[in-house]
């Protein structure tokens, strides 16, 4: 038997057939919509043989059963309309096979609308519009630029000596999370009590996610309003809380990596959640018109903000930074953010020359 490729034209081929075959059963959702669904599978599987060629880590997809499957997305038109029904102060959406559905809108659509997802997190519904077109907000100049040091104490440190708390969102809800889970632990698979535990984790890591969410808009949009420049470090995150290797030692047994101590770091640095600020960050600094610049993190810590001195002694503990060469004194994150803002200026000057 030879073999048969796979691909999203041919499965868009075979749906048709199938609705045709079972009109009652397929054809009451949106022809878009099922060929959306389709659409995911092909980029799941394009990614993870893109992965295989470039030998990263594959991570084959994952089959998801009908309850986690938490969202539907129709082209605009096509089985979904936004603002269907005009009313002054009502807001409704038209979803086939459901209807008028109205929508807490809590601001204006701005641009085209491409789709319409609609998304269920636990109890609560979402619409969520893809538009084209959007139009700049751009701010007022401020003449003000700032680089920021990421990092685990502080959330931010700005080069100005100013520094952004960390609110520690996982680290907060951990009694309440560990108690949730052990009582869930305790049901039995399959019964109500177990989904309604359930229910609760997931609650609770939900209000974790959206703390962190809005927390990263907030301290996002501060930036942006007050300064034209803001420059980051181009920090590899995955590369940051990777497991360590494994030290083989010549009797046979493994040598102490380090591992335990990491994973507290590594907690740490995924509940701070720098990967979706910096998303967050640079999608509000397009959108406002102001300059981003991402730097090599490369010695960023070690280097004198003063005389440029680069040495690992350099930085005596966490907070502490002094110049073993010309004994220059500073808070390390602070005179890690002002090394951060000068290789941003001095990118800047270099890509204009």
């Amino acid at each position: 038997m030879g073999k048969h490729k796979v691909t999203f034209y041919s499965q868009d081929a075979q749906l048709k057939e199938i609705r045709e075959v079972d009109p009652e059963r397929y054809g009451r959702w949106a022809f878009d919509c099922e060929r959306a669904a389709i659409r995911r599978l092909d980029r799941a599987f394009r990614g993870f043989f893109r992965r295989v060629k470039a030998g990263e880590k594959p991570g084959y997809p994952r089959v998801k059963g009908r309850g986690r499957w938490n969202s539907v997305e129709w082209p605009e038109g096509h089985g979904a309309r936004w603002d269907s029904v005009a009313h002054p102060t009502v807001t409704r959406v038209y979803l086939i096979g459901v209807g008028h559905v109205r929508v807490h809108q809590h601001r204006a659509v701005k641009g085209t609308i491409k789709t319409i997802t609609v998304k269920r997190e636990r109890s609560r519904w979402y619409v969520v519009l893809s538009c084209d077109d959007v139009p700049a907000e751009p701010l007022p100049a401020t003449g003000a630029v700032v680089g920021i040091d990421l990092g685990v104490a502080s959330f931010l440190t700005k080069s100005d000596g100013k520094g952004v708390p960390n609110p520690r969102p996982l680290a907060a809800a951990a009694d309440r999370l560990a108690a949730a889970q052990r009582d869930l632990t305790c049901k039995k698979r399959g019964s109500n009590r177990r989904r309604k535990a359930g229910r609760k984790v997931a609650a609770l890591h939900g209000k974790v996610r959206r703390t962190r969410l809005d927390y990263a808009h907030k301290t996002a949009l501060a930036l942006v309003r007050d300064h034209d420049l803001i420059v980051y470090e181009a920090l590899q995150i995955a590369n940051m809380v990777r497991r360590p290797k494994p030290r083989p030692a010549d009797d046979g047994t493994f040598e102490p990596n380090g591992a335990a101590a990491k994973a507290g770091l590594n907690k740490s640095v995924l509940d701070a959640g720098w990967g979706i600020f910096l998303r967050i960050l640079n999608g509000k600094a397009e959108s406002a018109g102001r300059e981003l610049i991402a730097v090599n993190p490369r010695h960023t810590s070690q280097t004198c903000s003063r005389c440029g001195h680069i040495a690992a002694g350099n930085r005596v503990t966490q907070a502490e930074f002094r110049c073993l060469s010309c004994g220059h004194e500073a808070h390390a994150d602070v005179n890690a953010a002002i090394n951060i803002l000068r290789s941003g200026l001095d990118l800047r000057v270099a890509q204009a020359a």
